[in-house]
């Protein structure tokens, strides 16, 4: 194993439990955006997971477990992002970067309860949902009293809340006594001092009569010497939380025949969409995962996430893209040296500098980004930001026509050689969008032909670097000495170079795939290189084959594996990476399972302010797919697709009923449509 990936994979492991290789479904689904653990099922018996929830000011990643007798315990480690600490004298550089102030809090902060000189214990868990909060409902305990309890960060608070509601069933009133906790720790960071507190809020003296109930709280909490520690309460906290909740299943809804789909997009909208934080470069996306806060990168963000915001017309989001692409604006220069991949800690560490293909990842979500919103003014704003990265990649050629880089997105964790397909591949795909918003925005002529003419360029010579026979496969090499298969061979059909389509599907699906979607590699000189997988990598190539017109394989990939990430024993969202991490829920890739939906299901594809294309790819045992409330390219639309006979029946519909666009097409034609 090579040390840099050794060190990866060390400093970032959240817990050492394997929950990679586990089989079987655990949950179901309970409600529209609702699941529930199978507790009567035996065999699901023991079981461990832990579900990330944030706000502006605070993430927590609750950690549960059920023993073998129904027995529920937590482990909460809450983390407060803008309150750096200092680091001790045992503490690697890598503190620097990862400096979020944090305290993990057990069962035995718990408030005690005391019935007639006793002890309450709780019951055995009877329910676990999860529906943007994790709930727990206990069965009776021997005194009969049954506990549920809800766990939900603040919105924009640094406050994260453990809810408990007891309610009596016996017949008698009765008297209960609460031992409450009332800690507080402080410390010391680039900020000042901080303090956390750890309270309950339940009344001393409690008196329930038969069949009533109260809720209190275990708040965890932080602050700085000029702040006040919050004062919100629990009920209010909630309805914020519910309210956020509202906002994602009112925009952006999927409609298959398919509930699993169903339901975890409903879900990726949560996790993609929850962890946007207050930062000193202004509210700002971060994927989260226990070591991703306050920070920026050119793949999560500015690549992943940003293009997905203007359809989910979440306005938070799009303030937050537009700050991480004004972050790299400012980094822009007239030499053309290297453009900073991150801005960790909101930007105050020193950045690495290393090209891993950063300026074709901006300009590709950038200029995709610029069409979907839909707004001329903010175009033009990022404009120069777009143009400066394509002639940065463009100054990065080799003689064979490619974009040399340092590596790529995984920052030499593995070998990717001096030029790799996923950088060209971004440029290629940055090329042809910017070609459209350059239209859009009245460029000259002589731009968007020397634009269309870099890209066909581009095309060719990727066609002649990385085009080849691999494991004898006619696909591609991901770098010029590469010997293997690599998930990333993908992303040509992400943007629509499909001359090695079916070799490449059969790559990505029958050599590549396993339980968990596509492995990064299966074969390698490196042995543990073949054990890892990447979401991100198996979303993409989803999109793309979906996008290529692989309707069928595509759809029975995309629904074991999204049945396995929202009903198996690693649960409720689309996940990071295996080992490194653990399977963290890091934020971005939910957004990148929606776009699975949009651009490779639906086929939806800007071509201009107010334009795009629409490929759709209906499942042949689908008879509908509709994407309602879409918010893109300044509007308000749905995209119904109905089957009509051997035809599919597409329907664009603005939110004040007016028809934009009704028509049959025959399978795999596209449809172009045009607002105002």
């Amino acid at each position: 194993m090579t040390s840099l990936l050794l060190f990866y994979l060390v400093q970032f492991s959240l817990f050492a439990q394997d929950i990679s290789n586990t089989s079987g479904k655990h949950w179901s689904i309970s409600g529209g955006a609702e699941i529930t653990f199978d507790i009567d099922n035996k065999n699901n018996l023991p079981y461990t997971d832990d579900i990330e929830m944030a706000g502006k000011r605070v993430a927590g990643i609750i950690k549960y477990s059920i023993d073998d007798k129904g027995k529920l315990s937590l482990n909460r480690t809450v983390f407060f992002p803008q309150l750096h600490e200092f680091k001790t004298s045992e503490d690697t550089w890598f503190h620097d970067y990862r400096a979020y102030l944090k305290g993990e809090y057990a069962d035995d902060l718990l408030p005690k309860l005391y019935i007639k000189n006793e002890q309450f214990v709780p019951g055995t868990v009877k329910t676990v949902s999860i529906n943007g909060v994790l709930n727990f409902v206990h069965h009776p305990s021997k005194n009969g009293l049954i506990l549920s309890r809800s766990l939900f960060p603040s919105m924009d608070e640094r406050l994260f809340i453990e809810m408990w509601t007891i309610k009596n069933t016996t017949d008698s009133i009765m008297k209960i006594q609460a031992g409450n906790t009332s800690l507080e720790f402080n410390d010391y960071g680039s900020k000042g001092k901080y303090s956390r507190r750890i309270k309950t809020n339940a009344p001393e003296n409690i008196l329930l009569k038969p069949e009533e109930e109260i809720s209190f709280s275990l708040n965890i909490m932080a602050k700085t010497s000029e702040e006040k520690f919050t004062e919100e309460s629990g009920g209010i906290t909630l309805a914020k939380r519910k309210a956020f909740l509202g906002l994602m299943s009112g925009s952006l809804q999927l409609d298959t025949p398919n509930p699993v789909l169903n339901t975890l997009f409903e879900f990726s909208k949560i996790r993609a969409s929850e962890s946007i934080f207050e930062s000193e470069l202004g509210l700002i996306h971060s994927p989260g995962g226990g070591r991703y806060y306050v920070g920026i990168w050119a793949n999560d963000q500015a690549e992943y996430i940003n293009p997905f915001f203007p359809y989910l017309g979440y306005a938070l989001g799009n303030e937050s893209a537009m700050n991480t692409f004004r972050a790299f604006a400012k980094e822009t220069n007239s030499e053309y040296k290297k453009i900073r991949y991150a801005f960790e800690i909101e930007g105050l560490v020193k950045p690495f500098l290393k090209d891993r293909g950063d300026a074709a990842m901006i300009a590709y979500g950038a200029v995709h980004y610029a069409m979907a919103l839909g707004d001329v003014q903010i175009a033009n704003e990022l404009w120069p930001l777009i143009e400066w990265c394509l002639e940065y990649c463009n100054r990065q050629l080799n003689e064979e026509g490619v974009v040399m880089s340092e590596s790529d997105e995984m920052e030499g964790r593995i070998e990717t050689g001096n030029a790799n397909l996923s950088t060209s591949s971004l440029y290629y795909g940055a090329l042809q969008h910017a070609k459209d918003l350059s239209k859009s925005l009245n460029k000259s002529k002589t731009l968007q032909k020397k634009y269309k003419e870099q890209a066909n360029k581009l095309s060719l010579a990727i066609e002649n670097y990385f085009g080849t026979h691999v494991e004898g496969l006619d696909t591609y090499k991901y770098y010029k000495e590469h010997k293997y298969l690599r998930h990333w061979i993908c992303l040509p059909l992400v943007v629509g170079l499909n001359k090695r389509k079916e070799a490449t599907v059969t790559a990505l699906f029958n050599r590549l795939w396993t339980d968990n979607g596509v492995h990064v590699e299966k074969n390698s000189d490196d042995e543990a290189i073949t054990k890892i997988f990447w979401d991100r990598g198996t979303l993409y190539a989803l999109r793309g084959t979906f996008a290529s017109g692989e309707t069928k394989k595509s759809l029975e990939k995309l629904e074991q594996f999204s049945e396995k990430r929202l009903l198996g024993n690693r649960v409720p969202y689309v996940v990071e990476a295996f080992p490194e991490g653990n399977m963290a829920h890091l934020s971005a890739e939910s957004a990148l399972y929606c776009r699975v939906f949009t651009e490779g299901v639906f086929g939806i594809t800007p071509t201009g302010l107010n334009s795009f294309t629409c490929t759709p790819r209906l499942p042949e045992n689908w008879e509908h797919m509709y994407l309602n409330n879409i918010k893109a390219f300044g509007e308000d639309f749905s995209v119904k697709v109905n089957r009509a006979g051997r035809q599919v029946k597409v329907k664009v519909v603005k939110s004040n009923g007016k028809v934009i666009l009704n028509k049959k097409i025959t399978k795999g034609n596209s449809l172009n449509v045009t607002f105002r």
